[in-house]
């Protein structure tokens, strides 16, 4: 009998929704960190992004045709922290390789916006597919050594080891070699010149803003200017990253072009 009055009990619980254990508050949702509630189905792409992220992405007007600039002759590549022109351009620029966030194909396809990569061999090495699909995308792919070491000061032989040992490895994976460099942490020589010169590169490059954490970084003033080259790396925080990059271009009244097309 008591077992009857029980499950009776029970079922009249589940019609009333009136029993069984309490919800916790709403403020879980928020997750530890107490941040916003994770996006809905409805909220969030077929891409993988959400419809916040979508809409954060700004609209640039074309790019103008572009006039490069010729890099000066002699034993050495040329050496930019920017381009100097007065198109309202700016560049994107994205290094080394180590983090692969899913989010970075259908991030570029969405923005339709150029960018250059440069690669270091140790960090795509496992994974060289996700590379080729950003190239699809609309990347480029250049060199940025082997294993990442500082080169100022170091021999011909060394830095030549690291520079043109990836631009050939970079050759092999892509079906292109590169023409552009950038040392590790922008640190280079006249020995460093002069080994991209030899590889069969153009030009080495610095930047004029950094972007980590989603927060863009300025060497002089608060804005980007025209000719500017911007740097990010492949982290964790790449969409925030590459948002905050796209702000910070629409906010200047620049659009990103393709840094290839401005070194003749």
């Amino acid at each position: 009998m008591g077992k009857r009055l029980g499950a009776a009990l029970l079922v009249v619980c589940a019609l009333l929704a009136g029993c069984g254990a309490p919800k916790a508050p709403a403020t879980a949702a928020a997750g530890a960190t107490g941040g916003a509630p994770a996006p809905s189905a409805a909220e969030t792409s077929a891409s993988g992004l959400s419809a916040a992220q979508l809409a954060r992405i700004p609209h640039f007007a074309p790019a103008p045709a572009p006039r490069p600039v010729t890099v000066p002759e002699g034993p050495s590549a040329g050496w930019y922290s920017a381009i100097p022109t007065d198109q309202p351009v700016a560049f994107i620029t994205i290094d080394d390789g180590w983090t692969k966030v899913p989010e970075a194909l259908p991030l570029l396809r969405a923005a339709h916006v150029p960018v250059t990569l440069f690669l270091e061999i140790n960090a795509i090495k496992a994974d060289p597919g996700y590379f080729s699909q950003l190239e699809q995308a609309g990347a480029v792919i250049e060199a940025h050594t082997i294993t990442h070491p500082e080169l100022k000061g170091k021999s011909y032989d060394v830095q030549k080891h690291e520079i043109c040992g990836s631009a050939d490895e970079l050759g092999k994976l892509y079906g292109r070699r590169p023409v552009l460099f950038r040392p590790p942490f922008g640190d280079k020589d006249a020995t460093t010149l002069k080994v991209v010169h030899d590889c069969g590169m153009k030009a080495a490059f610095f930047w004029k803003e950094t972007t980590d954490k989603g927060i863009v970084r300025y060497q002089a003033g608060s804005t980007v200017k025209a000719g500017d080259i911007l740097l990010m790396h492949f982290r964790p925080a790449f969409v925030d990253d590459f948002l905050a990059v796209l702000d910070a271009i629409a906010k200047a009244g620049l659009t990103p072009a393709l840094l290839e097309d401005y070194i003749a």
